[in-house]
C-alpha cells in the first residue's frame, strides 16, 4: 500500500472511541504518542517507517479525535495499555507487533508489554518519565504536581512554562509547538486544545505510576529502554529510562536528539528506530 496518506478509521473501546491511522505494509509497528500529542506527532517519520512496516498511529483516549464517553477523569496506564492491545487486535488480529512510545506514550507502551507480552516482538520505550523509579523521586514528583497546580491556578500556558523551566528546556511549551517544522503545524491546534486535559488528567497519574517490574523483567528480551543523547542531565526524562534498563538487566540505548527528537528530526530518528527494530 505505502500510500503517502494514511487510511483513517475509528475503533470503539470501553469508555471512548479511538481515531487511528494505518499506512504501509509488512510487520505491524504501533507508535504511541506522548504528552498532548496525537497521531500527527509521528507524521514526519511514519512514511519512512511505512516502507518496511504497517505503521499504526492513533489519538489516545480523550485526545483530539478520540472522544471519551462521559466526563474526563484521571487516566490509568492499564486502560491505555488495553486500548493499545485492542487496537492491535483490530488492525492485525493475532499478529506479533513492535511498539514505539515516547514520554507518556512510553509509559503506556510499558503497560502494554507488562500486560500482553505474547503479542509483542519489541517495545522501544523512549524517555518514560516514571519518576517513582528514581532513587530520589520526591523533587521530580513535586515538579509535576506543581505543574498541575499551576495549571489549575494560572492556566495551561503558565503550567507548560513551569514544566519547561523545571526540565531545563527538555520540554517545549504549548506556545512553542508552532516553532516545530511546517509538517507538524497541522497538529498544533489539536495539541493546544489537548493540553488542559493532559495537564489535569494524564501528567500526574502517569508520571506517578509504578510499572509492574516483575512482568517487565519477565519480558525483558522484548524491551529496549531508550533516551536521547541531548536529554543527559535531565533527570526526570533520562533517569527513569536508565533505571528501567538497570532493573531489567538491559542496556540503555541512546537515540539522537532529545525528548522531542521523533518530531524535530524525524529522518534521523526513524533511521535509528529502524536499526533497533531490525536487531
Amino acid at each position: 500500500m505505502n500510500a503517502p496518506h494514511p487510511h483513517s478509521d475509528t475503533l470503539p473501546v470501553p469508555g471512548a472511541v479511538l481515531h487511528h491511522e494505518v499506512r504501509g505494509e509488512g510487520p505491524v509497528l504501533l507508535l504511541i504518542p506522548g504528552g498532548a500529542g496525537d497521531a500527527g506527532m509521528y507524521a514526519g517519520m511514519a512514511p519512512l517507517l511505512a516502507a518496511s512496516y504497517t505503521v499504526v498511529t492513533y489519538d489516545p483516549r480523550g485526545m483530539s479525535r478520540s472522544p471519551l464517553e462521559g466526563p474526563p477523569g484521571d487516566q490509568r496506564v492499564s486502560v491505555w495499555a488495553d486500548d493499545a492491545h485492542r487496537l492491535l487486535d483490530h488492525v492485525a488480529p493475532g499478529a506479533e507487533a513492535s511498539v514505539f512510545g515516547s514520554s507518556s506514550g512510553a509509559i503506556a507502551a510499558l503497560g502494554l508489554l507488562a500486560r500482553h507480552p505474547e503479542r509483542l516482538r519489541r517495545v522501544v520505550a523512549h524517555e518514560p518519565p516514571l519518576v517513582e523509579l528514581l532513587a530520589e523521586p520526591a523533587p521530580h514528583r513535586a515538579l509535576f504536581t506543581g505543574v498541575r497546580d499551576t495549571f489549575r491556578a494560572e492556566g495551561a500556558g503558565a503550567a507548560m512554562e513551569r514544566m519547561a523551566a523545571g526540565l531545563g528546556g527538555g520540554e517545549r511549551t504549548a506556545a512553542e509547538v508552532t516553532e516545530l517544522p511546517p509538517w507538524i503545524a497541522e497538529m498544533a491546534p489539536r495539541m493546544h486544545a489537548n493540553t488542559p486535559y493532559f495537564l489535569e488528567h494524564v501528567l500526574c497519574p502517569f508520571t506517578g505510576s509504578t510499572p509492574d517490574m516483575d512482568a517487565l523483567a519477565a519480558a525483558a528480551d522484548r524491551l529496549v529502554p531508550a533516551a536521547g543523547h541531548a536529554s543527559r542531565g535531565i533527570t526526570p526524562l533520562y533517569g527513569p529510562a536508565a533505571r528501567l534498563a538497570e532493573l531489567t538487566d538491559r542496556d540503555l540505548t541512546e537515540l539522537p536528539g532529545g525528548h522531542l527528537a521523533a518530531v524535530e528530526t524525524p529522518t534521523a530518528f526513524a533511521n535509528s528506530l529502524l536499526q533497533l527494530l531490525a536487531a
